[in-house]
């Protein structure tokens, strides 16, 4: 695990030196992702900059790492999980090894295949390798998107980096995206390939990226992410969900430091510790929650980890505690993400590096396997599909109901189209809601311009399936992944997520909808499937997500503090900020929840002032 940054330049450099700065100053700031060691390249045409933390001792993987007597060299963030078999079949083929790392199978892949090496690659990864005799720099990403590829083009150069704070730092220009900042608005998180820096991009998931010296860069999709469902027996599949989830842990747990998991009181995370007992009976778990009644799981975490006789420890997170981590937190995310399962995952990593230095996580079931209680939603607005010439007038009856009016949001919701009512697992502000407080709101980049695509490529789905499919291009990459792997790189801890696997997806995608959502509860055959292996308590138990108290936080003992941000921040220049102190204020009378809203708006402020008008981004311990 690493973090790596580095920069490409089409002619031949004049001052190599100050090339050579400017990489050691955005690798630098990684430290964060790799404390253990370091090191670099550089040739004519392009600076590599690494930062490692190791994982597994001694196995020769320090980078930038040659190969083919120093044509080919890498950097690379990440695990491949096959490394081991595909180092033996290309053993067989007559190529050879001088390490017993991942990163030089990577290489020989390369040097065989080319950009196909994607092809077979079965892990979290994103990496970088620059062919000396070709001029050709070549960089890929996971086939979902757990490990961030940013980069930047000014001029002849091109930058890239594990995060995007590293190279924000370093660029001479910077533009602030508006309409990046209004789909913030919606999701919560700034979708990718967009950053709320015009200059920044993120490599796609499943998309490798291409530069040879002289020519345009290309991007090239390698792995589509699609649902292709079959029609087997409620046995087979819950047979090949059992196999394929064991497989995927073992393949997760590789590894020569001691591997722990994270355990909420939900059944994904019990899923994952239940198979990792099997490999590991020394298993260790972390768990956090807190104080308040209705917003803590330990009592069941702590439940499960005894009837699975694995070592449990827990902590609790105060308000006060969540305020002063708030700024690192948001540091740490790059880009501002919302998300407020995030900060106490935060938290979750800063207890579990105390104990090992890699942990697994269940991230990833719902969006896979149909975990989310709004996917029943197509069921119970099916009565709608008998009325469809008369939706239209339903729609404007349902808009004359005063708010608050019992059926009146039925009506809207079965009345709306998909495609304009789901914008995947989380819908902050809609766009009335957004031209009352942007002062140069953009009435042609609606929320439709990030979901259209994925809408269109999905039409042959059911509706179900349609959700997910957002879901699995949206929210999973663009808020889980990225908060699992910013807040626990933030404290130099390795997760892993066997549920967001190749071969599980494989299998997942081929599972029928009335089989993921079925019987009236979510993930049904996932449930049978682990029949048995986790304990009753947690089986059927209720979905709460990592529930934070922020709804009642904001009302006492954060509200002063919200309030503050609010009026220092400097983003008069985006908004009417009057709009967001009535909505602090309501939500302090109970006139209504606000707190999603108010936590949207916090964030970022946050991230512009430590991004913005800070000039750039702090070192993390400055933030601490």
């Amino acid at each position: 695990m690493c973090g790596f940054a580095g920069c490409l330049t089409d002619l031949s450099k004049i001052d190599g030196q100050t090339e050579n700065n400017t990489v050691h100053e955005m690798t630098n700031m990684l430290v964060h992702r790799g404390p253990d060691d370091s090191g670099y390249f550089e040739d004519d045409h392009i600076t590599m900059g690494f930062r490692r933390l190791s994982i597994i001792d001694l196995d020769g993987g320090h980078q930038p790492l040659s190969y083919d007597n120093e044509r080919y060299w890498l950097t690379f963030n990440g695990e491949i999980y096959n490394f081991v078999e595909l180092r033996n079949d290309l053993i067989k083929d007559g190529y050879s090894f001088k390490t017993e790392s991942d990163s030089e199978v990577i290489l020989a892949l390369y040097a065989k295949y080319q950009s196909d090496v994607t092809k077979y690659l079965r892990g979290m990864f994103s990496f970088v390798i620059w062919d000396k005799q070709e001029k050709t720099f070549f960089a890929a990403r996971d086939q979902f998107g757990i490990k961030p590829f940013y980069y930047a083009i000014q001029g002849d150069q091109l930058y890239y980096a594990s995060e995007s704070k590293a190279i924000y730092k370093i660029l001479a220009q910077r533009t602030f995206d508006h309409d990046a900042l209004q789909d913030y608005m919606t999701f919560q998180f700034v979708p990718e390939p967009e950053t709320l820096t015009k200059e920044i991009k993120l490599l796609s998931p499943g998309c490798t990226l291409t530069k040879k010296i002289g020519d345009d860069l290309v991007i090239n999709r390698y792995y589509h992410r699609e649902f292709h469902t079959s029609s087997e027996s409620e046995t087979a599949y819950i047979k090949k969900i059992r196999e394929v989830l064991l497989d995927s842990v073992k393949m997760h747990m590789r590894s020569d430091v001691p591997v722990g998991s994270f355990l909420s009181g939900g059944i994904d995370s019990s899923i994952i510790v239940a198979m990792a007992k099997n490999f590991n009976p020394n298993l260790e778990t972390i768990s956090v929650g807190f104080e308040r009644e209705g917003y803590s799981e330990l009592d069941v975490a702590q439940e499960t980890a005894e009837k699975l006789d694995v070592k449990n420890y827990s902590s609790l997170i105060t308000p006060e505690a969540f305020m002063e981590a708030f700024p690192k937190f948001v540091w740490s995310m790059d880009d501002p993400l919302a998300d407020p399962a995030a900060v106490p995952q935060y938290f979750l990593a800063k207890e579990a590096v105390k104990h090992v230095k890699v942990a697994l996580t269940g991230e990833g079931a719902d969006e896979l396997f149909g975990g989310y209680t709004i996917y029943h939603e197509p069921e119970s607005l099916s009565v709608f599909n008998y009325t469809k010439p008369l939706n239209g007038a339903l729609n404007h009856i349902a808009r004359l109901i005063p708010r608050g009016v019992k059926g009146r949001s039925f009506l809207l919701r079965g009345t709306t189209p998909l495609e304009k009512r789901y914008v995947g697992n989380a819908f902050i502000f809609n766009e009335t809601e957004k031209r009352a407080f942007f002062k140069n709101y953009n009435l042609s980049h609606p929320f439709q311009s990030i979901t259209k695509p994925f809408y269109d490529e999905s039409q042959d789905y059911d509706p179900i399936t349609r959700m997910q499919f957002i879901d699995m291009h949206t929210w999973l990459n663009g808020d889980l992944l990225h908060n699992a792997d910013r807040t626990t790189m933030a404290h130099s801890l390795e997760l892993r997520t066997p549920f967001v696997d190749r071969e599980v997806f494989k299998v997942a995608s081929s599972i029928p909808a009335d089989l993921r959502i079925s019987h009236g509860t979510t993930k049904y055959i996932l449930r049978k499937a682990v029949e048995g292996i986790v304990p009753d308590h947690v089986l059927h138990r209720k979905k709460l997500g990592f529930p934070v108290p922020i709804r009642f936080w904001l009302k006492s003992e954060m509200y002063d503090w919200a309030r503050t941000i609010i009026q220092d921040s400097q983003t008069d220049q985006y908004f009417d900020k009057n709009y967001f102190l009535t909505l602090l204020d309501d939500h302090r009378d109970g006139v209504a929840d606000n707190s999603r809203k108010l936590w949207t708006i916090l964030t970022f402020m946050m991230w512009h002032k430590i991004y913005v008008e800070e000039l750039e981004p702090k070192n993390d311990r400055e933030l601490v």
